[in-house]
């Protein structure tokens, strides 16, 4: 029962920078890995980045170097910084968090689009 908010999407032109929120209604304890996930228009959903638990992070390779996730405890919310951006990287962005039995939530997702 994880409920998850998002926020922060937009138009931006290439090079540009924007960061999406994602705020959700549990804490860490019960909220084991957060991911950002997007799904561009023709093409399936794809990992972005994650962060676990633990703190380690990973990245897909097309974001690596110009997209950072990070979490904020006392606000229950993950954050994706977004730099350099590309017109590729124009998608829905989507929030993901998986409890500790497994269970993932999705966010509704906001729209990013790179465009000049």
């Amino acid at each position: 029962q994880v409920q998850l908010v998002e926020s922060g999407g937009g138009l931006v032109q290439p090079g540009g920078s924007l960061r999406l929120s994602c705020v959700a209604s549990r804490s860490r304890s019960s909220i084991n890995t957060m991911d950002w996930y997007r799904q561009a228009p023709g093409k399936r959903r794809e990992l972005v980045a994650s962060v676990f638990s633990g703190g380690a992070t990973n990245y897909a390779d097309s974001v690596k170097g110009r997209f950072t996730i990070s979490r904020d405890d006392a606000k229950n919310t993950v954050y994706l910084q977004m730099n350099s951006l590309k017109p590729e990287d124009t998608a829905v962005y989507y929030c993901r968090a998986v409890v500790g039995t497994g269970v993932p939530y999705w966010g509704q997702g906001t729209q990013v689009t790179v465009s000049s």
